[in-house]
């Protein structure tokens, strides 16, 4: 079991790559560069990238296990591209290693006219969505891919949103018309055909039924369709469907500035509140050179653990009503409710805050927040021990999710898991013990795991996060450093207002960082944080404006929903609602 991970020096694990790529595929060249966040990052030829990526997964000294993500970018009006390939649209692999905790960035430059490279599910089953998302988006091909089809966007659809071409605006398209014809041509391109969707015939004497579970339905957890192909009771096959919360999350990030895009990631896990812009905003004080005050970092933290607890109790829950149990959602949500009541206090607002900025957060703390703060601490690690009784020792709650819907480590590895489901493996992994950011290395804590990666266990690391998020939350209350809560980096705050007056510059500047935002340098940068459901990330290109020139936002809903039917073959339909409970997503996070 891994408690403690010591990482390469960024420098030496490059090195050591670089010189064993180069002996492996005897290359005269292979394009390295250089990124704000230090990952090392090589240009290959899409000729030999499904040779890179297999030796890096199975063969290489220094081996990558995890592909964490994919996706791509359009170059063409990117102007900062110096020192890199050629390059019309880029795919991007960003590789992972738990047990070392280092990571590698993979880049295929793609021409206009050769827009296709192998398929990666044969090295990782989990590259199956994220190829499909980049054909979606981006109109980049992988061959041999088993189903390249939209994942995000309407099967009707003709264009890729992502593309710089593309509008980013409804105001910039014309008025929306469904003609009559159009709307049943609408309705044909969703009917269900067992074979588009790669299902076949498992028995030849058995009848099979196909159930639709959703896109409406309470127990899936929002708007999600899953195609059931049943015998009897028994689940043969499941094919999940996404995109009906599709809303250009992405998208939106190109024509935002810094500053303005922070609202729009709170909506992303939309119960994970500032949790969505802690990535986001270090992201950009990492492509900025932003040091953030000590004060600052430590609310960063209180908020984003309470948040923790405010999610981890829907899911508690929820989690306990899909398996027959009623009474602890109205006791979990009335404790949830204690939590918004803090959260308000101190932001204003209650489960979308946006309350973190670019160098710090928006204002300091209220007068009488620390009482506030350890009246519920009291209060919520008592209701905890109730909770153990009525959920946890409760014989049909434990026959309905002991031994159901469990994965092996290997698999987690293999489908991208993270967060407490990866831990339920067994493996103590946390990115804030791991990597700590934002002083979580001055704080104590524990990582929970579990033994079997199943339903219970992945429920019991959750419950257990919510004990140790309390004693973080404690050890801020006695803690809080005194200083500025933001910092006066000229690229994270306006001058001074007393300044603004001073000279017609100083005067422009504040104008501008205002109206318009700040210039960030151009660089790419990715950062990521132990979300609430998992490793959440935000990969960042700028290229010296005021907007993102890419928004890349890699969530960990995206790549659990894509395991459902690992873990669900053979089981029965009562144990899927369980299982889907157990996972711990919202469809915002997936679809984004």
């Amino acid at each position: 079991m891994l408690t403690e991970a010591s990482s390469i020096p960024a420098e030496e694990l490059e090195q050591a790559l670089l010189r064993e790529l180069i002996e492996r595929f005897r290359l005269n060249m292979i394009t390295v560069q250089k990124t704000a966040d230090q990952i090392p990052t090589f240009w290959v030829d899409q000729v030999i990238v499904h040779d890179v990526l297999k030796h890096l997964r199975e063969s290489a000294k220094l081996s990558f296990h995890v592909l964490y993500d994919l996706t791509a970018v359009d170059e063409r009006l990117r102007v900062h591209r110096e020192g890199l390939p050629p390059s019309d649209f880029t795919i991007v692999y960003h590789l992972v290693s738990f047990e070392r905790n280092d990571d590698v960035r993979i880049k295929v430059p793609l021409k206009e006219g050769a827009l296709e490279v192998p398929t990666a599910v044969d090295i990782w089953p989990n590259a199956n969505w994220y190829e499909r998302e980049v054909w979606d988006l981006f109109g980049l091909r992988f061959a041999g891919h088993p189903n390249l089809r939209r994942i995000l966007t309407p099967p009707t659809w003709t264009t890729h949103p992502l593309r710089k071409d593309h509008v980013a605006r409804a105001t910039e398209m014309g008025p929306y018309v469904l003609t009559e014809e159009q709307e049943l041509a609408e309705q044909e391109a969703l009917r269900f055909n067992p074979e588009d969707w790669g299902m076949k015939r498992h028995s030849e004497t058995a009848d099979f039924m196909f159930l639709n579970l959703g896109p409406n339905h309470p127990s899936v957890h929002g708007v999600f369709r899953i195609i059931l192909q049943l015998e009897g009771e028994e689940i043969v096959d499941a094919v999940p469907e996404i995109g009906f919360h599709h809303r250009g999350a992405e998208k939106m990030g190109e024509r935002q500035s810094w500053h303005t895009y922070i609202p729009y990631t709170d909506r992303i896990d939309y119960l994970g509140g500032v949790m969505n812009n802690f990535p986001y905003v270090m992201a950009v004080e990492k492509l900025a050179g932003i040091d953030v005050p000590l004060r600052a970092q430590m609310i960063r933290i209180m908020l984003a653990e309470l948040f923790r607890i405010a999610s981890h109790l829907v899911f508690y829950g929820t989690m306990s009503q899909d398996v027959g149990q009623l009474s602890p959602v109205f006791y979990m949500f009335s404790d949830r409710e204690r939590v918004f009541q803090i959260i308000e206090a101190i932001c204003g607002f209650r489960m979308h805050p946006a309350w973190f900025r670019i160098g710090g957060i928006a204002a300091d703390l209220p007068h009488g927040w620390d009482k506030m703060i350890s009246d519920y601490l009291e209060y919520q690690l008592k209701r905890l021990v109730e909770y153990d009784k009525l959920v946890m020792r409760n014989r049909i709650f434990k026959a309905r999710t002991i031994g159901v819907g469990a994965y092996t480590l290997r698999e987690a590895f293999e489908w991208g898991v993270t967060g407490p489901g990866l831990r339920a493996c067994g493996l103590a992994w946390d990115y804030r013990k791991q990597r700590p950011y934002s002083g979580y290395d001055q704080l104590e804590f524990d990582v929970p795991t579990g033994g079997h990666g199943d339903c219970y266990d992945r429920v019991v690391v959750h419950i257990e996060e919510i004990r140790q998020s309390l004693h973080i939350i404690r050890q801020c209350l006695k803690n809080m450093p005194s200083g500025p809560y933001k910092s006066e980096h000229r690229l994270a705050t306006p001058p001074l207002r007393e300044r603004t007056m001073h000279d017609i510059e100083t005067l422009i500047t504040h104008f501008l960082n205002v109206s318009w935002g700040p210039v960030l340098p151009p660089g790419e940068a990715a950062v990521s944080i132990e979300a609430t459901k998992g490793i959440n990330g935000y990969y960042l290109t700028a290229d010296g404006d005021t907007v993102s020139y890419r928004t890349r936002i890699r969530t960990p809903s995206f790549p659990h929903l894509q395991m459902i039917p690992l873990i669900s073959r053979g089981s029965y339909v009562a144990d899927l609602i369980a299982i889907i409970g157990s996972i711990d997503f919202v469809m915002a996070d997936v679809d984004r």
